[in-house]
């Protein structure tokens, strides 16, 4: 297996487990522990590997955060695009995500607040206030399914439906 391909497998693996112990990759990948560890470790001295997050499932969670997606329209700099605007928006505590995005709007925020008021605050006093930002729109997350690949479901027993005439 090529460099690359060896890399893109450790990844592979460490998206679906970032836990995953060193001797259970190279087990997988018919390696070994210290050629795991010795590429881990490069690639995150390459700022490949930046960080390692934890999927929760925050229903389960009772201190009833409030999550909110929030489109922004940009205007972009003429130096900077949209970088510097995105940046700036990145800096505030409440954003937990910022993305360039297609369409209608240019960057797609995740915020956390503590209350569905939280994140209004912030949006008018905070966001909409930004230099570069020409319009909102704000979208409650009400239940998720999926996150980072990991669905997030009780097993429901599979029931067959019953036909009738």
């Amino acid at each position: 297996m090529n460099p690359s391909d060896y890399a893109r497998s450790i990844l592979r693996l460490l998206r679906q487990n970032g836990r995953m112990p060193a001797a259970e990759i190279a087990d997988r990948l018919q390696s070994t522990v210290v050629a795991v560890e010795g590429a881990i470790a490069q690639m995150e001295r390459d700022g490949l590997i930046m960080g390692y997050s934890v999927v929760l499932d925050e229903d389960k969670i009772t201190h009833g955060e409030v999550r909110a997606i929030i489109e922004v329209e940009v205007q972009p700099e003429r130096d900077g695009g949209f970088d510097n605007v995105a940046m700036a928006l990145a800096r505030f505590p409440e954003v937990h995500s910022v993305y360039l995005v297609s369409g209608r709007y240019d960057l797609r925020l995740e915020v956390v607040g503590q209350s569905l008021q939280d994140v209004a605050r912030f949006v008018a006093s905070k966001l909409a206030s930004q230099d570069g930002v020409k319009a909102t729109a704000t979208h409650f997350l009400l239940k998720k399914y999926k996150e980072a690949g990991v669905e997030l479901r009780e097993e429901v027993p599979y029931e067959r439906l019953k036909i009738s005439p």
